[in-house]
């Protein structure tokens, strides 16, 4: 099963204090805008989402259809053959958002409590 991009998403408490942290890490802005209250960070081919107030806490994300740096990768894995698959396996899903087709999202909570967002823009 091919996922995609992968980076963390953190769920922040003050967007401008985090980025200036991560910034400090030399991380910077690839993506974003800070006035919708959300920020994706690069440094290399590492991601880091910073998000306020859209979710609390840690959440792994992998984006099918894109490499690190969110170019097109095809072929690829649509985004509803992987929950298919994942819930074929038992695998319950939840939060899901789209349609049968094209972008969409869903998540899966692993053994420990972690969210697993499976999120595709194309």
């Amino acid at each position: 099963m091919k996922l995609g991009a992968f980076s963390i998403s953190l769920g922040v408490k003050n967007l401008a204090a985090s980025q200036a942290f991560y910034e400090k890490l030399g991380f910077s802005v690839y993506a974003g805008n800070i006035d919708h209250n959300y920020l994706i960070m690069k440094n290399g081919e590492t991601l880091v989402g910073l998000f306020q107030g859209m979710f609390d806490g840690t959440m792994l994300t992998f984006n099918p259809g894109w490499d690190q740096s969110a170019g097109n990768v095809d072929p690829f894995d649509d985004v509803w053959d992987i929950r298919d698959r994942l819930r074929d396996a038992g695998v319950e899903i939840t939060q899901e958002q789209g349609g049968e087709e094209g972008p969409g999202s869903f998540v899966v909570i692993d053994p420990d409590g972690n969210p697993i967002l499976i999120d595709q823009h194309r």
